[in-house]
């Protein structure tokens, strides 16, 4: 498997040399400025104590307090947590929210636990990092495998703490505890803007273009679901155990009703059977991995038929595969645009917390619309300028950003 971290320091590298960084910024760049890494032990039903490895990783807080999901997952490594905390940092400056980046973990199988089990995780996870996060210092968010009652749970620990109301510590938070309208949906709808706007430089007609899913969480679902409603044919889609496929379309809803009640993709009425290695070389408009890391590399690349890949997950291009993919004039949307729906609305959430005053959906949406398709517009123009792809375009604009608050400051 590659080290995601290494890729993203690649990344960082190809990028410093279109815009002659020194060495002392490069190197700054290239690490984070603070890992915690600590052992979270609670009492399990059975009345044993277990211990699971847990990280908090504060990546560059040059541009603001840093931002940044928390992870349960039995394969997370602290080399995943360091890639995600840096492309969180880029997110952030290319969506132009004044913030920094972070990302968080637990190496835990969340599907073997319990609900008791997992809200003894999340209150004994915010004890080990409570003195490092606050509304004005680290804000953590719902990522793989914790959701909104995840941060319920990690909110009230975080304000027992503390001993004060503080909402604006944690975003994706039930709308109940200050979370915000449009959260939940915001990661895929952002998705389905980015590829709308991606036709029009393309010129492929949204409605009716065939779109190949890989992944079907809260990103995949509410990417289809988007896309579905701007006219487009949803042709393929898939989950951990396997995909489905029909040329002719397959409804949304009914994929996800048949998901709750069978667990899976597999099986529906009307399609056919079919790999998640054989959904990403489909003939399709546009494919959008929404899974994991290292989907698309150096072996697959050449066989991808889609004139637009967008990056709904994190990292799922390796650079190799980028080259690839750039010289076939294929499309690419980077995960750190086309997914930063997500952290665009937990940055209306944070400000909706610390102003007490909240927006209502359709405020929101616009907002998100608006952000989104500006820094899309200036990656096609950087892209265009520079003559790179658009992945470096994206680097450019949003490691500018943050080496000229790094400047300001006068740490480099």
């Amino acid at each position: 498997m590659e080290n995601p971290f290494l890729n993203a320091q690649k990344q960082i590298e190809k990028t410093a040399l279109k815009l002659k960084l020194d060495k002392k910024t490069i190197d700054f760049l290239k690490k984070p400025m603070r890992e915690l890494k600590f052992d979270v032990s609670i009492k399990m039903d059975n009345g044993d104590i277990k211990t699971f490895p847990g990280f908090r990783i504060q990546y560059n807080w040059a541009r603001g307090p840093t931002k940044g999901g928390i992870r349960f997952h039995p394969k997370e490594t602290i080399d995943t947590v360091r890639a995600l905390s840096a492309w969180m940092t880029w997110k952030c400056a290319i969506a132009d929210i004044p913030f920094g980046g972070a990302k968080g973990g637990i190496i835990c199988n969340p599907k073997e636990m319990s609900q008791k089990e997992l809200e003894n995780l999340s209150r004994e996870y915010i004890k080990q990092i409570a003195e490092f996060i606050g509304p004005n210092k680290d804000i953590p968010a719902p990522d793989v495998y914790t959701n909104s009652q995840t941060m319920a749970w990690m909110l009230d620990e975080y304000e027992k703490i503390v001993k004060h109301h503080a909402p604006g510590v944690i975003t994706g938070k039930p709308l109940e505890l200050g979370g915000s309208k449009g959260r939940t949906k915001a990661t895929g709808f952002g998705v389905a803007i980015n590829i709308r706007e991606a036709t029009k430089v393309m010129e492929i007609e949204l409605r009716g273009a065939k779109i190949a899913i890989q992944g079907f969480g809260n990103v995949g679902v509410y990417t289809a679901k988007s896309l579905e409603k701007m006219g487009a044919k949803i042709i393929a889609l898939s989950d951990s155990k396997g995909g489905i496929y029909n040329p002719n379309g397959i409804s949304v809803e009914q994929a996800i009703e048949y998901k709750q009640k069978n667990g899976s993709l597999k099986g529906l009425k009307d399609t056919k059977e079919i790999s998640n290695e054989e959904l990403l070389e489909l003939e399709c408009d546009i494919l959008v991995p929404a899974a994991l890391e290292n989907q698309i590399t150096k072996e697959n690349a050449n066989k991808i038929k889609a004139k637009i890949i967008a990056e709904a997950a994190n990292g799922p291009t390796t650079p190799e595969a980028d080259e690839i993919l750039h010289k076939n004039n294929v499309f690419v949307i980077p995960d750190i645009l086309c997914n930063a729906g997500g952290v665009i609305v937990s940055y209306f959430e944070w400000v909706q917390n610390i102003t007490g005053n909240y927006w209502e959906e359709e405020k929101i949406d616009e907002k998100l619309d608006e952000k989104l398709t500006k820094s899309f517009s200036q990656m096609v123009v950087t892209a265009e300028k520079e003559n790179v792809d658009n992945r470096t375009a994206a680097y450019i604009l949003a490691i500018k950003k943050v080496v000229d608050a790094m400047k300001l400051r006068g740490w480099v």
